[in-house]
Parts: C-alpha cells; structure tokens; sequence
C-alpha cells in the first residue's frame, strides 16, 4: 500500500505532462509509422496483415520464438512489396534488443499471455508506443506495474480489444448515450465459446481438433491449455466486459468497486478427450484434472449502482455469442437473438428485432470505414483497433483504450480466482486511477477519426 500511496502523491504532477507525450510522437511521425509485432502467431499475423494494408505504417521488425511462425511474417511483408523487416527469435528475451531498435515508433505484442505485461512494461519504458492484446491479469501488482509503467514514462498505450468495435456495440454505444434504454441497471456479456479444439491441438489446423497439448500441441494449445489445468476463474473477461464498462463509463465517472465469482464443476474438457477419435479413456491426457470450471459466473458491483454479469464458457459445445444484454428503466437489448425492447415503443411483453435500431444508431465509423473492414478479421473489427491505435499516434490524440481500461478489465481474472477460491467471497478492485475517474470524461467513439 506504501508503493500505492507514492504513486498516488505523483499522479497530480503526472497527469499534467500526459497529453506532451502523444503530441511528441505525432510530430516525428508525419509520414509513416515504423511498427513491429511481437508475437506473430496466429493472432500476431492476423494483426499484422491487417497493418500491411495501410500506406502510413511500415513493419520494420517481427519478433517470435517459433522459426515457423517468423518466416511466415517476414514473408507476409515481403509479399506486401515492403523491405524485409528484421527478425528477432534467439530466445525469449530477444524482444529486449528489439525495443533498442531506433526505427521502431511502436510496437504490437500479441504474445501468450504471461508475457503480457512484462512486454509492455519493457516496451513503455523503452518509449515505445504500445498496443497490448487483450488477457487475464495474473495478479494485482502486475496490473500496477502497467499503470506504473505508463504514468512514469507517459509512453502512448492501448489495449486492442477489438470487440469494442463491433459495429452492433457501438450501435447500441450511440443508443445508450441517447437515452433510448433510460438509466442503465444491468449489464451482461461474457465469452460463451467453444475452445475444445484449440485447447487441444496437434495438427496444423488451428480450429481442426486433436487432443494434445504442451509441447504436443500446436499455436494456443501449446500454451493456452495450462491455464485450463492449473486455474479457476474468469480466464478471459474483456470481450464481454470492454463493451459494458464503455455504456457505464467505467473509469471515468464511474469504476468497478467488487465481484464475486462462481464456478461449476469441470467435466467438458475431460469428456471431450475420452469422446475424441484421437483420444479415449486410455490416453494419458484423459487423467488430468481440470481445475477450470465449466461455467464461471462472476458479477461485478459498480459505483454508480450498476451490475454487470460476467460469463466464461469454453469447454463444453455450444454456439458462439458474447451474450451482451444492457438493461435499463426504459427497455433493454440482447445480442443472442438480435432483440430489443423499447417501453412506449415496443408492444407491451414483447420483443422486437433490433434491426431497425442498429441502422438509425450505425455509428459514423462503420458509416466511414466500412469499405476498409473487407479482409480485416472479427468480421471488420480488427480494422478498427489498428486504425485507431495508428491514428491516435499520428495525431498525438489520447488512445482511445487506455492503461486504465486495460487494467480495471484484465484484473477481473485474478480478483475472480480469489473468489472462487475463498467460497464466492467479495472481491474489491483497487482504484487504478488513484482518483481521477471521479473527474474524467468518456472520449471513446466521440471522435469519428478512430
């Protein structure tokens, strides 16, 4: 609490010099933007790919400790007529010598997660401009070294969660901001995906299933699975709780103050194995216990009053949604089923289809870029967390997702293992921003540029 209370003495004198940073960065950086990737794996190339389609980015540098996976990017550069851009892949600190690198202005880290944070860490206080991937935080003090790091070094930062531009969130972004639900009560979302046959893999195929993992298993089975053997919480929280902590505006104005998380037994992963042509009730694997639970359930109280419901669900079939609901004393929204309900619009008890709604709130971005998503993953919301990183560096301008956010989202992973661990008990969240968001105004989707 001492090192917390410091940082709190320093975050007035801080704050007045984080906006010099940025414009800094856009003033050195009026033709293209130097970038290099750390971590090209599969979400590390899709990323890539989609910075390859810019005129005003540069890849200079690719990082990774996989050979495959490195040849593929450079190749990936080359074949967008850019000069090969240097590789860095002698070990796992070899992105170290990377961010001594002068033509690097920033970097993408799309690395397993338990690199998250000493990456970025590292690439702040190298001064370079840093776009995180999204994960779980392992602990609280990691979660302050981010806010550390950023606040010591005032080096650009933004979390790349991508969900938070999908363009029926930011439909319903506009609808909240309009009043059309009244006051917001309720919140839902979550990560409602089948992940069995990422969790286990050994073939080429990302998505083509297997039952090994470890040093067995191919791209995330090589490393995701553990989390799955070794950890019960909400392993994955900012798909859902990105967009919901924007309708609340989470830090700014308002802030997570608790949760309490609830998990179910585990038996999805382990009946997938016995049932799995490659697998059986004799295969080595199939004697593993899994410490993840099925469903993990996790509600969050907020300052404001507001309740948001958190759902992680990645081992047993079913199909994919991020179960989004936002709730309030005029009607509500669910994404599952595309449905809305407006009081003294809708008729009374029933539901409607939302499209109607998502065409008149259509935000000016979609409006804008639509013809720039064709190709970009996430159904074009890829396009739109790159873009607004670049955008935000050439134009010296706040990102848009920030440490803050980063931090308050990731941390539900470690606040909710406590919880299940201690009997569903009560978990508080720090105030990252060491009192700021009492003052702090929205800025996300505001500004049509990014």
């Amino acid at each position: 609490m001492n090192r917390r209370e410091f940082m709190g003495k320093a975050a007035a004198t801080t704050a007045l010099s984080m906006v010099a940073p940025m414009a800094s960065f856009s003033k050195q950086r009026e033709s293209q933007l130097k970038l290099a990737f750390i971590g090209v794996g599969a979400r590390g190339a899709g990323q890539l790919s989609v910075a390859l389609q810019r005129k005003d980015v540069v890849i200079t540098a690719v990082c990774d400790i996989d050979r495959d996976a490195l040849t593929n990017a450079q190749e990936l550069v080359k074949k967008a007529g850019q000069k090969t851009p240097v590789a860095y892949g002698k070990g796992e600190l070899d992105y170290k010598n990377l961010l001594e690198k002068e033509d690097v202005d920033g970097v993408i880290i799309s690395t397993p997660w338990t690199w998250h944070t000493k990456m970025a860490v590292d690439a702040m206080k190298a001064g370079k401009a840093t776009g995180l991937e999204v994960a779980g935080a392992f602990s609280i003090e990691e979660c302050w070294d981010l806010v550390e790091a950023y606040e010591s070094t005032n080096t650009p930062f933004m979390i790349l969660e991508n969900v938070c531009y999908r363009r029926d969130v930011m439909a319903v972004l506009g609808m909240v901001r309009e009043n059309l639900f009244g006051e917001i009560v309720h919140l839902q979302g979550g990560y409602e995906h089948d992940l069995r046959a990422v969790k286990f893999n050994n073939g080429k195929q990302l998505y083509g299933g297997g039952v090994e993992f470890g040093d067995k298993g191919y791209s995330e089975a090589k490393w995701r699975t553990q989390h799955s053997v070794s950890r019960n919480g909400e392993l994955y929280p900012t798909h859902g709780l990105g967009p919901a902590g924007l309708y609340i505006n989470n830090n700014r104005g308002n802030r997570f103050v608790s949760l309490t998380s609830t998990a179910s037994k585990a038996r999805g992963l382990h009946d997938y194995i016995v049932n799995h042509p490659n697998g059986g009730a004799n295969h080595p694997n199939a004697n593993i216990e899994f410490k993840l639970g099925d469903i993990v359930n996790t509600m969050i109280k907020c300052a404001n009053g507001e309740s948001i419901m958190l759902t992680h669900d990645t081992s047993l079939p079913r199909p994919y949604s991020l179960g989004f609901r936002v709730q309030g004393t005029k009607g509500l929204w669910m994404d599952i089923n595309n449905s809305i309900h407006i009081e003294g619009k809708s008729r009374p008890h029933e539901w409607e289809n939302a499209d109607n709604y998502m065409k008149k709130y259509d935000h000016p971005l979609w409006k804008k870029h639509e013809n720039d998503t064709q190709g970009a993953g996430h159904g074009g919301m890829d396009f739109f967390v790159l873009h607004a990183f670049v955008e935000a560096l050439k134009q010296g301008k706040e990102m848009p997702l920030d440490v803050y956010d980063c931090v308050s989202w990731s941390s539900v992973t470690c606040l909710s293992e406590q919880s299940i661990a201690r009997g569903s008990e009560p978990q508080e969240f720090p105030d990252f921003t060491n009192g700021k968001w009492v003052h702090r105004k929205p800025i996300f989707g505001f500004d049509d540029a990014f």
